[in-house]
């Protein structure tokens, strides 16, 4: 009897000028948990793509081979009948239904020709608590509902098929280390009752917590496969075989740090969100000096991206009372042009859908914030913005043929740069960067975090928001945390421990 519930064999993927995979060979054991890893753009992505019938038989070379059985599927319809369901990094969710339509969207549940409202409400409600979602209605849109819970409605989504392979990418990016564990333990009692699981993350420690078996990739071609049985797994030989070569250190260190004077102040500051009728944010006072990271940990839903969004003055979002002051004088924001034009940037943590745009090319996205300096009496120096945009490239390190590469086609860790390069282009005083490492590779991480030193160094303030204590601690000069949308606590470098961060992110 075949041990492999899923064999890959000599997969080859072309795209125009790119060989994505190159003869990839990649086994899966039925009943285990395999963590597929690389940098971005290693081909992870590209690879369970193939599996799924996105990238249809025809358009790729090699073999798939399911529980025995050559698999030639067309699209992801032959896919999810023989047994696969894959949750990708972009959630498939219409915002506009509820939770419990988008459940059963596609295989719904009927009585003869019509649907069977209750009966699907009934079945959305047990697998929202199969995920933990205890507390949400199935009647709810999903456009109210979190990043982090419309994550989990798209792995209930899943469940609620026939399935025996189940592949998530990128599963808990959007999630807090509650709701992260909550998932763990969800594959893990899966794989109890006979669900295979294909899993890609970025997250080594969930990596080396819950995989029976990790497969390395790197551009396009498979490195090794290690096994938890027989103790290969660690973090340190994962980071080799994934970039190459060995990092001793995941947060560069700072020598000589300088701090000048208060660049950002907010004080008793308060946000009353109109669309749930109660304030948000509570009498916040907090502080950023020259060439400091300042961290802002905290539990999904304590208010760190609502604090980001009422500073930088989305309009119409928030009611605002309060004192914001920027090198010395009071501001108040009525958009994100004022915050800009005050010197303050925001990288949001939804790079995809709301800080590029993917079917413009890099040179587009870097540029766009900032055409004023590039035009004279309206008209853009084009030869100028291909400068620019060429500068930006090289300083931050994308990996792309050109600068009119379109951005959707780029790897996580290449899109966060250009993102990056958008808000350094504004030549800001203040970045806030919101989970500026989320979904992206350890590699493009080290390159992250070495960027946000060297421009502390030279003068600039960040504001980072994160999810991710260890980043938080390793990168930060001082944290705050927030809780229920107040400042539970402020910490040094020095005090921070991640049982201190929690004891006060859960008060």
């Amino acid at each position: 009897m075949n041990k492999y519930i899923l064999e890959m064999r000599s997969i080859t993927k072309t795209f125009p000028g790119v060989k994505a995979l190159s003869n990839v060979n990649f086994q899966v054991e039925k009943g285990e948990i395999h963590c597929l890893v690389g940098e971005n753009g290693a081909g992870k992505s590209t690879l369970m793509k193939v599996l799924s019938g996105v990238y249809p038989f025809g358009e790729y070379s090699g073999d798939i081979v399911l529980n025995g059985e050559v698999q030639k599927h067309s699209g992801i319809s032959d896919s999810e009948k023989a047994g696969i369901a894959i949750i990708y990094q972009e959630l498939a969710l219409v915002p506009e239904l509820s939770v419990y339509e988008n459940i059963f969207l596609g295989h719904e549940i009927k009585k003869g020709r019509i649907i069977d409202w209750n009966e699907t409400i009934l079945r959305a409600g047990a697998m929202l608590k199969k995920v933990k979602l205890n507390n949400v209605n199935p009647a709810s849109k999903i456009k109210d509902l979190g990043v982090g819970k419309q994550q989990l409605v798209e792995i209930a989504k899943a469940l609620s098929k026939d399935v025996k392979l189940l592949i998530l990418d990128e599963p808990t990016a959007a999630l807090n280390e509650d709701d992260s564990e909550n998932l763990l333990k969800l594959l893990r009692e899966l794989k109890e009752q006979g669900v295979t699981s294909i899993m890609i993350s970025h997250k080594l420690k969930e990596v080396i917590a819950i995989a029976d078996t990790v497969t390395v990739l790197r551009d396009g071609q498979t490195i090794c496969s290690l096994s938890a049985a027989k103790g290969e797994i660690s973090e340190g030989v994962i980071i080799k075989h994934m970039v190459g070569r060995e990092i001793d250190n995941i947060y560069p260190k700072r020598e000589n740090k300088e701090f000048g004077d208060i660049v950002l102040e907010v004080k008793d500051w308060c946000a009353y969100d109109p669309k749930i009728g109660r304030d948000i944010l509570h009498n916040l006072n907090f502080k950023v000096r020259t060439g400091e990271i300042i961290g802002i940990a905290g539990l999904m839903g304590a208010g760190r991206t609502e604090l980001a969004h009422s500073i930088f003055g989305n309009p119409g979002e928030y009611r605002i009372k309060g004192e914001l002051f920027v090198l010395g004088q009071k501001k108040h924001f009525k958009s994100p042009n004022d915050a800009i034009k005050a010197g303050v940037a925001y990288v949001t943590e939804d790079r995809k859908g709301n800080g590029l745009i993917l079917i413009d090319d890099i040179k587009q996205n870097i540029t766009i914030a900032n055409l004023k300096s590039l035009s004279q009496q309206g008209i853009l120096n084009k030869n100028e913005e291909v400068k620019t945009a060429n500068y930006y490239k090289t300083s931050l390190n994308i990996k792309a043929p050109s600068i009119e590469q379109k951005v959707g086609n780029l790897s996580g860790g290449n899109q966060q740069k250009v993102s990056l390069g958008k808000w350094l282009f504004v030549k800001p005083n203040v970045l806030i960067l919101d989970e500026p490492t989320r979904g992206i590779d350890v590699g493009a991480k080290f390159e992250i975090y070495t960027l946000m030193n060297e421009l502390v160094k030279q003068g600039l303030s960040i504001i980072m928001i994160s999810s991710e204590l260890p980043e938080v601690m390793g990168m930060s000069d001082r944290i705050y945390v927030v809780s229920e949308g107040k400042i539970a606590g402020e910490l040094t470098a020095e005090e921070a421990t991640q049982e201190k961060i929690m004891k006060m992110a859960t008060n």
